[in-house]
């Protein structure tokens, strides 16, 4: 919320009672007359009442387009959102003034919405955090479940049959060390060091991780919701094709083509010739001075990114610096979304303009090819002639036009018309705008075609390949109309379906009665929905949806993001989202994996889970090293459980050292936990389907009777029956303990006995922690063998930090044991071995 509160203006000019005073921008209400002018951002949703020719509002804040939205006071859409008519809390003026009466204020703003949707409550634990509460919860069950059998045990028999063996003051002990021997100590510190090596891992991946919990959550995720712009697209528009004259150009053809026959250079009567005029003059975007003297496509440019584009491929073509001085702008109309194209008149100076008489008058015109064609009766052709534009030709321009939006590109048409006789009163007049717009109607001459590409980054379509790999479905979720972003998905990788195999929302049955229809051939289901559609579903078209393997939505707004990260999340599926604007804010938030771009908004960092510092393709190293994180934690639970039986067992034959063998198990056990940490990720790992959290548990069934039934069952034997070898060897028979109650034969001495049940315990302990090194190597994995994937010799997977625990749990065994040989009473025992341990520890660390 602070973020938010950064982007809105603190004071505005209100007008009240006939004066313009400064107020604060939170004393507005609905009704209040405001001022604006260039440079101010808006502090409410206004609606225009008067406006300058040229007000522009930059509206990328809200909209993700960096594109500035012409103001305007007729509307021009019926989408509030969208209408030119309205001035958008949080947007800033580009370029000139307006008046507005504020109708709404606060939360009722669109930005206040976004706002309220990106403030709302905790939506719930992570996977991992679940998990966790879900195993203590079978712990402490376990627990309860024990001591209450050793207090009915207690009660029932051996209170009766034994009752000078074991008190009340001894039961709440072994109760209490039974307790303590469930815990598995190590767990805490395995599973926070675990999750923050994984950050530090991502972390020089270029990748930041604000929340340790996300680490793992990544590993489950099944759905990615990717935004376009910027993300998946390089966010550098420029042009790829041209068609003047009748032909159709690439770029790199039409420089050669330009001065085809033309030794002189003379090219101004020639179709190209007029393209590359009409693209310098008919154009808002200006040079960088300090990058005039480099190559076209290394010149820094300012501007819109459509005007970049044509400017830098007419610059391409060749100089258009001095001929741009060359001419003077008399009037301009900005483009808009209404009118769909941008007007500008000017007018040769003295010392000429490409072959242009200094008395003419010329309008340009660029923009839509479905507005301006029908307004087009002429044609420049290649020779520089004029000729009347015939069906056969009109035809080519929308067959090429169609092509080209299927290619994912944006075609831009444009055309001219000579003005003749003075027009310098009519441009004066309060009518101007309305005049001009008069002449930009009709008897047009076609120029050409441009056809303009945000490209793609390179590393996305092998990013999305490998995803899908993995299982997961790569959805793209933008703001583009349906051709473009189903043209621009299908070059990422996203669609793979040929267009005819490509539904749309006549595919979703609304009747829940009526199954839905799918021809056998179609192996992988593509779809393309548009905003607008996706509020008509119902929920069974819903759930038909969201089966969809390629799925691209357009003209999205945020409430609809947010809506289709939840119908997602309500379907079982763990979702991250990406995205870089404030618009994008509310489904970051809501997404169990919120991923923002380094380069976006502080309102879209600050909702976000993830930051990628570098590009999109970290998101695979993202996924991997969140697959490889519930690894280690999975493992640290198989590490640490099947010794809580063993611990358990020795609580009841040795309930006074249960404390002491808790604190040496917590320093043996968390070494080898934490090394797994490093293990490198398994080479199938990316191979797998994502876990699937209601599905793959931490602690399951299974995995309970592997650790107990199994794994602790021999350990807990092995060891014992060192201990009681020692005993036996030392003349204490495994006879003379077994179920006596603490009656031993006169002929042996309780002092001997004690010690020697002293060095039993720690023969016990050594030789569970000898027979961890073995459970620590065949953790380390879940498929894999150790010799597929060996700890030492194979740089893809060793991981030599495990034997460097295996020395520390050693040296931690002998310094607890040199400690207990000097001191022979239990608690001065276990006060020496903290208070050297924790000092040992704390200088390692």
């Amino acid at each position: 919320m602070a973020s938010i509160k950064t982007m809105l203006p603190d004071e505005c000019v209100v007008i009240r009672d006939g004066a313009a005073a400064m107020k604060s921008a939170l004393d507005l209400v609905p009704g209040d007359v405001i001022k604006i002018k260039q440079g101010n951002k808006l502090p409410a949703d206004v609606r225009l009442v008067e406006v300058s020719s040229d007000l522009k509002f930059d509206r990328s804040i809200l909209t993700g387009e960096s594109e500035p939205v012409n103001g305007t006071i007729e509307s021009t859409d019926k989408n509030y959102l969208e209408t030119h008519c309205i001035g958008l809390q949080g947007t800033h003026c580009v370029t000139g003034t307006a008046t507005g009466i504020c109708v709404a204020t606060g939360d009722n703003t669109i930005f206040g919405r976004i706002a309220g949707l990106t403030n709302k409550p905790w939506h719930g634990f992570t996977p991992i955090q679940k998990e966790i509460i879900r195993f203590v919860l079978i712990i402490v069950s376990f627990i309860a479940s024990v001591v209450v059998l050793v207090i009915v045990l207690w009660a029932a028999w051996l209170r009766k049959d034994h009752p000078d063996w074991i008190n009340i003051s001894l039961l709440i002990v072994n109760c209490v060390s039974v307790g303590i021997a469930f815990v598995p100590e190590g767990l805490p510190v395995a599973v926070a060091m675990s999750l923050t090596i994984g950050a530090n891992i991502m972390r020089k991946n270029k990748i930041l991780c604000k929340s340790l919990a996300t680490v793992e959550t990544l590993g489950a995720v099944s759905v990615i919701c990717s935004d376009k712009t910027g993300t998946l697209t390089k966010n550098e528009m420029y042009a790829t094709d041209c068609y003047a004259g009748g032909q159709e150009y690439k770029a790199d053809d039409a420089k050669e083509r330009l001065f085809c026959g033309k030794a002189d250079g003379d090219t101004s009567n020639h179709a190209l010739g007029g393209l590359r005029i009409s693209g310098a003059l008919c154009n808002a975007a200006e040079f960088d001075a300090s990058t005039t003297k480099m190559p076209a496509h290394m010149m820094k440019i300012h501007g819109d990114p459509t005007d970049q584009a044509i400017l830098r491929f007419s610059e391409m073509l060749s100089s258009v610096q001095g001929l741009r001085t060359s001419w003077r702008k008399v009037f301009e109309i900005a483009f808009n979304s209404k009118n769909k194209f941008m007007v500008r008149i000017m007018s040769p100076l003295q010392q000429g303009g490409a072959n242009y008489s200094p008395s003419d008058v010329t309008l340009w015109i660029k923009g839509a090819p479905e507005v301006l064609l029908a307004r087009c009766n002429t044609v420049l052709q290649e020779d520089g002639t004029i000729a009347q534009l015939s069906h056969s030709n009109r035809k080519a321009v929308e067959n090429i036009k169609d092509r080209w939006s299927s290619d994912g590109k944006r075609v831009i048409l444009v055309a001219q018309k000579t003005i003749s006789g003075d027009i310098s009163s009519v441009l004066e007049s309060a009518k101007a705008e309305k005049t001009v717009l008069e002449m930009a109607r009709e008897e047009l001459t076609l120029i050409g075609l441009w056809g303009l590409i945000d490209p793609i980054r390179d590393e996305i379509p092998n990013v999305v390949d490998v995803l899908r790999t993995a299982g997961i479905r790569v959805m793209m979720v933008t703001g583009d109309f349906k051709l473009t972003a189903q043209a621009i998905a299908r070059d990422c990788g996203i669609i793979r379906s040929a267009t005819p195999l490509v539904h749309s929302i006549g595919n979703l049955n609304r009747d829940i009665d009526k199954p839905q229809i799918i021809k056998e051939n179609e192996s992988s289901r593509s779809i393309t929905i548009s905003g607008p559609e996706l509020i008509t579903l119902n929920e069974h078209q819903w759930d038909q949806l969201c089966k969809y393997e390629e799925i691209v939505f357009a003209r999205t707004t945020p409430e609809q993001k947010l809506r289709i990260v939840k119908e997602f999340q309500s379907r079982d599926h763990t979702v991250a989202m990406t995205g870089d604007g404030v618009n994008d804010a509310p489904a970051l938030k809501a997404a169990d994996v919120g991923v923002a771009l380094g380069s976006g908004s502080d309102i879209a960092i600050e909702a976000s889970d993830m930051v990628l510092l570098d590009s999109f393709s970290a998101i695979v190293e993202a996924v991997k090293y969140g697959r490889l994180t519930f690894g280690p934690v999975m493992a640290n639970v198989a590490l640490g459980v099947p010794q809580v039986l063993s611990s358990v067992l020795m609580a009841v034959v040795f309930p006074t050292l249960t404390v002491a063998d808790e604190f040496r198990s917590l320093f043996t056990d968390a070494g080898g936990a934490i090394t797994l940490a490093y293990e490198k990720p398994e080479m199938d790992v990316l191979l797998r389907p994502p876990r699937n959290p209601k599905k793959d548990r931490l602690v399951d069934g299974r995995f309970i009777l592997h650790a107990y039934g199994f794994v602790g069952v021999y350990e807990c034997l092995l060891s014992f029956v060192m201990a009681f070898w020692y005993m036996s060897r030392r003349g204490i028979p495994f006879s003379a303990l077994v179920l006596k109650f603490g009656n031993l034969d006169p002929k042996y001495d309780p002092a001997y006995v004690t010690k020697i049940t002293n060095h039993a315990s720690s023969i016990y302990f050594v030789n569970l922690v000898v027979i961890q090194f073995f459970n620590l190597l065949a953790t380390r994995t879940r498929r894999l063998s150790i010799f597929q994937q060996p700890p030492l010799f194979n740089k893809q997977t060793q991981n030599p930090l495990l034997f460097a625990a295996m020395v520390w749990s050693i040296f931690i065994v002998f310094l607890c044991e040199h400690i207990q040989s000097k001191e022979h009473n239990p608690p001065s025992f276990l006060a020496n071995s903290m208070q050297s341990a924790t000092s040992l520890a704390s200088k390692i660390l």
